[in-house]
């Protein structure tokens, strides 16, 4: 059956970012400054999302905000018809930036944080003052009639704060807060000992989300992601393998989800010798995963084939080795025991991190030309 188009593009501009979060999504390999796609690649990418049929465009990295050209990717995103989420750390926005980004067309930011006060903040992301940085960026997008989503990615280590988390948001003005629980592959899975909550934390925060809903509704929206290490049945990831969603890195590797390099044996395609359309709807690489009909017992003819569609396929390598396998999050995967296994590790990790690092030993070699 042929596929709907896809409703968002994720444009990882870059991997470069002055935050070394222990939880970063972007691969462990990271892609150099001069590996990255130019301002026409991106342009040109802006314009076949739009005749694909996507209708916004989240501008990501790494920090986007270290691209120099980013109010021309902006307004080449604009001027194609997509509407423009920035997702920043805030540390580098500053009013007379932001200013060349709203005359740009930008829609929307997206600014994250990485605990409710500037001690755990700034431990967290690795950046000294990042915290008071962020504060000042979200009066500034405030200031300029920009509608705001605080991001807050939680864990161990910060989910305790959650209820400060939400007064935060309340008080910087955000219409939106996304509580999104890590997810354990790439820099995350590395320190997923030190990340990973307790059931008790889990339940906690749960119950302090659905207070906050009722407490703040019409004032504050709150999107709340839950750890797949406490579920007995694995999330839509991204909607589906392919069918809701694709990304392009900075390197210019058309994916179905933002972490699907970490698969190995998949050839995906690139922008610079294929169009989107065509990656899409003709690439092995989308088709790979896509529906039903790749999936393994217990999952083929399982109730719920077409509601998870089989979970998560960058945990399932992450965690096994084999993206084709049972999402490990199902109970009715023979593996599901390995996260009780994670969680009790955890129970008795300390809380160092290692960082995330971007320097010549992680950056790939692979130069585009």
């Amino acid at each position: 059956m042929r596929p709907e188009p896809p409703l968002a593009l994720l444009a990882e501009l870059t991997h470069r970012c002055p935050l070394r979060c222990p939880y970063c999504s972007n691969p462990t390999q990271l892609t150099g400054a001069g590996e990255e796609l130019d301002t026409a690649t991106w342009a040109r990418v802006f314009a076949e999302a739009a005749a694909l049929g996507c209708l916004q465009v989240h501008l990501s990295g790494g920090e986007p905000m270290a691209r120099r050209d980013l109010p021309a990717l902006v307004r080449a995103a604009q001027g194609a018809g997509l509407y423009t989420n920035l997702i920043t750390s805030g540390v580098l926005l500053d009013a007379p930036r932001l200013a060349e980004l709203c005359a740009a067309g930008l829609d929307h930011v997206q600014l994250s944080v990485q605990d409710a006060a500037a001690a755990g903040g700034d431990r967290i992301g690795g950046y000294a003052g990042g915290h008071a940085r962020k504060l000042t960026a979200a009066a500034v997008i405030r200031a300029a009639g920009l509608p705001l989503t605080l991001n807050a990615v939680v864990h161990r280590q910060n989910l305790d704060n959650l209820e400060q988390l939400i007064d935060l948001a309340l008080d910087l003005g955000a219409g939106r807060l996304e509580v999104a629980h890590v997810q354990y592959y790439g820099w995350a899975l590395a320190n997923r000992a030190a990340l990973l909550p307790s059931r008790a934390q889990l339940e906690a925060a749960t119950a302090v989300v659905a207070a906050a809903r009722r407490a703040h509704a019409g004032r504050l929206v709150i999107d709340y992601v839950v750890p797949d290490y406490h579920a007995a049945r694995p999330k839509a990831c991204m909607g589906g393998w392919g069918q809701r969603f694709l990304a392009v890195s900075p390197a210019g590797r058309i994916l179905p989800c933002h972490a699907a390099e970490s698969i190995p044996g998949l050839d995906y395609p690139r922008v610079q010798q294929t169009s989107l359309h065509a990656a899409w709807y003709a690439s092995p690489a989308f088709a790979r995963f896509r529906g039903t009909d790749w999936m393994p017992s217990p999952c083929r003819g399982c109730e719920r084939a077409e509601i998870d569609w089989g979970g998560c396929r960058c945990q399932a390598q992450a965690l096994l080795g084999d993206a084709a396998a049972t999402d490990p999050a199902c109970d009715r995967s023979p593996r599901h025991g390995l996260l009780a296994d994670a969680l009790a590790e955890a129970a008795s990790a300390g809380q160092d991190f290692a960082y995330r690092q971007f320097s010549e030993s992680n950056i790939r070699s692979d130069r585009i030309v």
